[in-house]
């Protein structure tokens, strides 16, 4: 101990120097926009990349654990794509395509066209091409959960057409929504984040309220903004309502797990389990919405301000 104390006695100068530019430092980047963006671009770009060194040599030895997954997401695929009544199910597999012969004469058959390639994401189907809402996949490579602002790491970024505010699903319904992006990682705000609102509705009775986090208990989630007047059951799904076009209507966030009437407010205090089990989220898709940005000019010059709308 007595020696430390000599050796911060010796060094106090340089210490007091290195701490007082420190302090500046931060100073400087937290009261500068220009120099703030540019800070949080450059962390997020060398971050991404130590980040993502560190989860490829973690999926090394969690392989086995991967391949379970893996296994059980395509036990489920599979039971989507073979009905189990099979007097619905297609016969494009066994059925004779129709034949036609060409300018020799010799008979050919033609391939039954090909379907669209579908997702089942928080319970919504949804078309992996489709125009309105491509769908960019990507791999968790950092995230936390017991913080008071939760973040999530993704190995996509710019250079795979992602931008800062579009949300993100995985297969059990709603993630987050993207902060900041560089050319190859963005940064999420978790649904577990104190300032996540996400606009949802009850989609038994078409009920709107908003989804935010209570900033202790990772699987829950609470619904402000639904009228004590509101007919509530226990279990009743709750989906994203699909205003301001960060999300597509109709994606899964969780299920009303309990809710009480507080004796001084006009709202309900429904808590929410969450559908999405952050403590081992792997694969998501971040959802672009190619008219977004129009209907968010059209609504910010009208003075239009949309009911439920998510944040931050």
């Amino acid at each position: 101990m007595r020696n430390l104390f000599l050796f911060l006695f010796r060094f106090r100068g340089a210490l007091v120097f290195s701490l007082l530019e420190v302090f500046s430092l931060y100073l400087f980047v937290t009261n500068n926009s220009y120099q703030r963006a540019a800070f949080f671009h450059s962390a997020n770009a060398y971050a991404g990349v130590v980040l993502a060194r560190r989860t490829q040599i973690a999926d090394y030895f969690h392989l086995a654990e991967v391949n379970q997954q893996l296994a059980v997401e395509n036990a489920g695929l599979r039971q989507q794509l073979y009905l189990p009544d099979t007097t619905r199910r297609e016969a494009d597999s066994v059925a004779i395509p129709p034949a036609r012969t060409d300018s020799l004469r010799r008979v050919r058959y033609l391939r039954p066209a090909a379907k669209p390639d579908t997702l089942l994401l928080g319970q919504q189907r949804l078309a992996a091409r489709d125009p309105s809402y491509p769908l960019i996949p990507a791999r968790v490579i950092n995230s936390a959960l017991y913080n008071v602002d939760n973040y999530i790491t993704l190995n996509v970024g710019r250079a795979n057409g992602v931008q800062p505010g579009l949300g993100v699903v995985g297969a059990d319904g709603v993630v987050g929504r993207v902060k900041v992006v560089s050319e190859h990682y963005a940064t999420v705000y978790s649904l577990l984040h104190s300032q996540t609102r996400i606009a949802s509705k009850i989609k038994r009775d078409n009920t709107f309220g908003t989804i935010r986090w209570l900033g202790d208990d990772p699987t829950h989630a609470l619904l402000d903004n639904v009228l004590r007047e509101t007919k509530l059951v226990k279990g009743d799904t709750i989906v994203t309502s699909g205003y301001n076009a960060v999300f597509p209507e109709g994606i899964f966030v969780g299920t009303i797990d309990s809710f009480v009437k507080e004796p001084d407010k006009n709202f309900w205090t429904i808590r929410v389990k969450l559908g999405v089990n952050f403590a081992n989220l792997t694969y998501v898709y971040v959802v672009t919405n190619r008219g977004r940005s129009e209907r968010d000019t059209l609504e910010v010059h009208t003075g239009i301000q949309p009911k439920g709308g998510e944040h931050p």
